[in-house]
């Protein structure tokens, strides 16, 4: 760890550990984007990145200072922890010494866990995630200067961090830049998907908004590659249909049904037209859709525990990093080959409940909210870019993060709402006299607080049974 990735990490530490909740995860977001996966510590096999040390001060400050969940574990929590456990199950049926083994595992459920319930624990309302989401439209300004910067001279500032090339890649003639990420196409997903949060925030801080979209759109930009722009595209359309969002069940049956139609009429599968897609040039969609085709062939190598080896499924598509395994250029896909049919279904799962929470807090949030519904909707289109995204691109660094925000906040809204709402339909009389003379602000936010702090209500636990999700 070089001097200043040390101070960064002492700052950033400090910040976690005294701020309020929402700048705390403020803060743990800046230590993602400032700093490459090369810098930390390791201690023997255990590599611990800065974004790592991090989580560890965040999970150390939920223990000391006794915060906890508001409502207690949900089905998107639970299916988290299942997913967990199943992973660290199927490692012990992979070699240690590749990157499904142990080691490995406990590293990526550290990352996806950790930080997950960390944005459970401290994300509670609405107007916090609004705050923290201007505070991540001033994260990405430097990384949108320094992406454009490394897009005219075709060499990467953060390479001092080590962890990333000094050298840009360069595709067709054109140089694709990467900032502080391990890859140009997930600089770019990161810009794309941040993209519906700051719309989001516009009618609050528009000049804020204004400029996190700026950024956003020279991420994606700067990084040359397809794949951004169709997360871009992706996260437009999701918040478009905030407009007819009263259409997003017919949507859904019409793409079933447009797909089997496709089915019936092409020569290959309607996966296979990911590989006519290439805005950017030089695209490899191609090698996606071949890659989606090779693994259901190979169902019976994967399906129970994963596969430590996928070379011969294309062998002509290897990666330097793996001498076992072919290019797996999909985020489900690389689930899937670590921990098999069950441990890809939990995780699909875990967004499709995600999806049903935005829709019921919005079905009832709507008419005295309408301002915290279209921000949760943001947050839906966030997630909604990541699922189409992780199509075609696998997350191995800290982007991935940036997935789990999203999943995260709405699992958590969904849960503090339904206590709240449930709560205050449940307060004994002289609640609601009180609450008529809270005139002031800061005394609204004590008694939503308290609304908070309670207990589930009776109504409130069937809202968060399994079933009823």
């Amino acid at each position: 760890m070089n001097p200043f990735a040390a101070v960064l990490l002492l700052v950033l530490g400090s910040l976690i550990w005294t701020m309020p909740q929402r700048w705390a995860l403020a803060a743990f977001l800046a230590g993602c984007c400032f700093t490459t996966t090369s810098q930390g510590l390791e201690l023997g096999p255990v590599n611990l990145p800065i974004f790592r040390l991090l989580m560890l001060i965040g999970l150390v400050r939920v223990i000391v200072k006794g915060e906890r969940i508001a409502g207690g574990m949900n089905l998107v929590d639970k299916l988290l922890i299942g997913w967990a456990i199943w992973y660290f199950i199927s490692s012990f049926f992979h070699d240690p010494k590749l990157d499904a083994g142990t080691t490995y595992v406990c590293g990526v459920i550290y990352n996806t866990l950790v930080f997950y319930f960390l944005v459970r624990v401290w994300c509670n309302d609405i107007d916090d995630m609004a705050d923290l989401i201007k505070l991540v439209a001033v994260i990405l300004v430097p990384i949108a200067l320094e992406m454009c910067m490394e897009k005219l001279t075709a060499r990467n500032m953060f390479s001092v961090f080590g962890g990333v090339p000094e050298n840009s890649l360069i595709r067709e003639g054109k140089i694709r830049a990467q900032g502080p990420f391990m890859h140009p196409i997930l600089a770019g997903t990161v810009g794309a998907t941040c993209i519906p949060l700051f719309i989001g925030i516009y009618h609050r801080y528009r000049n804020l908004a204004i400029i996190g979209i700026l950024a956003g759109l020279a991420m994606v930009f700067a990084s040359a590659s397809s794949g951004p722009v169709m997360s871009l595209m992706a996260s437009v359309f999701a918040v478009v249909m905030w407009k007819f969002k009263y259409l997003t069940g017919m949507a859904r049956k019409g793409f079933l049904v447009i797909y089997f139609m496709l089915m019936l009429v092409m020569q290959q599968p309607p996966y296979y037209l990911i590989a006519r897609i290439d805005i950017s040039g030089g695209s490899t969609g191609f090698h996606r859709s071949m890659l989606i085709e090779q693994t259901l062939k190979h169902f019976s190598e994967w399906w129970l525990f994963g596969t430590d080896y996928t070379r011969h499924w294309m062998k002509d598509q290897g990666v330097a990093a793996s001498l076992t395994h072919t290019d797996i250029t999909n985020h489900y896909i690389g689930i899937a080959v670590g921990s098999g049919f069950l441990g890809m279904m939990l995780i699909i799962a875990s967004f499709y409940v995600a999806f049903r929470c935005v829709g019921k807090v919005i079905d009832t949030m709507e008419d005295t909210r309408p301002d915290h519904a279209f921000i949760l909707w943001c947050f839906g289109a966030s997630l909604f870019s990541h699922a189409v995204t992780s199509i075609s691109v696998a997350y191995f660094d800290q982007s991935v993060v940036f997935l789990w925000l999203n999943v995260a906040v709405i699992s958590s809204v969904y849960t503090v709402w339904f206590m709240q709402k449930d709560a205050v339909e449940f307060a004994e009389p002289e609640d609601f006299l009180e609450d008529e003379e809270l005139n002031q602000a800061e005394e609204n936010m004590k008694w939503r607080m308290s609304i908070r702090n309670r207990q589930p209500t009776p109504l409130a636990k069937n809202h968060l049974e399994n079933d009823q999700i």
